[in-house]
């Protein structure tokens, strides 16, 4: 059969496989081979995301790495939690059950992406020998929260159950690349219609859905504590890459309540950093210009 022109063609098809991590069936993918010369390099998406997201930045890999990703449990083909919500303790365990089961007692190269970059810099400090490479892409963490705000928060929370949490639906997969292109402009119409694929699944005939647990979208009733963060970050020993995109708008969203200058002020008290900006480049760096990124990757890791 002939390849459609107008869907992006993966250049390195990954082996698609489950693994059973803390009670729930974690959907892995894998490319390349195990060598002794190199640790694998393992790749954790963002929210609302999906671990094939990270393909494009795969098939531009000059060396044919040995590369996993995970998706996070609730997204893609991921187990949900069967909550009510998702607590981001339990997305470190994830993480250090995966590494358990593909690298044990291991060093492992760790790259994460926006939610996952913010993962990665905590486990990072919490199991600092199991990173040899840490990168982080995007994962600017979130505004410090403020004590006071609590029983709002859990108020927010609790009127949220009340309701069920639910996703729009598309009628045609053809509409949920055209979301994925809405959310980000510089996303190739073909490499959009190929991640929706991923992205999406046909649950009845003419819908549509998000492989995402709905659940996401509800407020986290746990508040980010800034001091926490940054306790896990002081303990990272391994050299951590930070690269973002020159066009991110990410920091705007906070405003005045996290200002670039705060989060520069945490990103310096990690022990060893080397920053990357990437050229017309936004949030979706990884999608927008996948050979840059992965000749960070490439050159940092190696």
């Amino acid at each position: 059969m002939q390849a459609d022109p107008a869907i992006y063609q993966p250049r390195r098809v990954p082996a698609s496989r489950f693994l059973t991590l803390r009670g729930l069936r974690h959907r892995v993918l894998e490319w390349g081979q195990a060598s002794a010369a190199q640790p694998p390099l393992v790749l954790l998406h963002g929210w609302m995301d999906v671990a094939a997201s990270f393909q494009f930045v795969v098939d531009a890999l000059a060396a044919d790495r040995h590369v996993i990703a995970m998706d996070w449990r609730g997204f893609g083909l991921s187990d949900p939690s069967g909550a009510d919500a998702y607590w981001f303790p339990d997305y470190l365990g994830d993480l250090d059950a995966l590494l358990d089961a593909v690298a044990p007692g291991a060093a492992v190269d760790l790259v994460g992406h926006s939610m996952g970059g913010n993962i990665v810099m905590s486990y990072a400090g919490v199991r600092p020998e199991r990173i040899r490479r840490l990168v982080n892409l995007e994962g600017f963490g979130l505004p410090d929260a403020d004590a006071e705000r609590a029983p709002a928060r859990l108020a927010e929370w609790l009127d949220a159950l009340k309701a069920p949490a639910e996703l729009r639906p598309y009628p045609e997969l053809a509409g949920v690349a055209a979301r994925l292109v809405k959310t980000n402009p510089r996303l190739p119409a073909d490499k959009a219609r190929w991640l929706a694929a991923h992205w999406a699944r046909e649950d009845t005939p003419g819908r549509w859905i998000i492989l995402g647990d709905p659940a996401h979208k509800r407020p986290n009733a746990v508040p980010y504590r800034a001091a926490e963060v940054l306790a896990c970050w002081r303990r990272i020993t391994a050299p951590l890459l930070w690269v973002e995109g020159a066009e991110t708008r990410i920091t705007e969203l906070w405003a005045d309540r996290f200002p670039r200058s705060e989060f520069d002020e945490r990103l310096a008290q990690v022990r060893s950093v080397e920053r990357r900006v990437v050229a017309d480049a936004g949030h979706m760096l990884h999608h927008d210009q996948p050979q840059a990124v992965a000749a960070l990757l490439e050159a940092f890791t190696t």
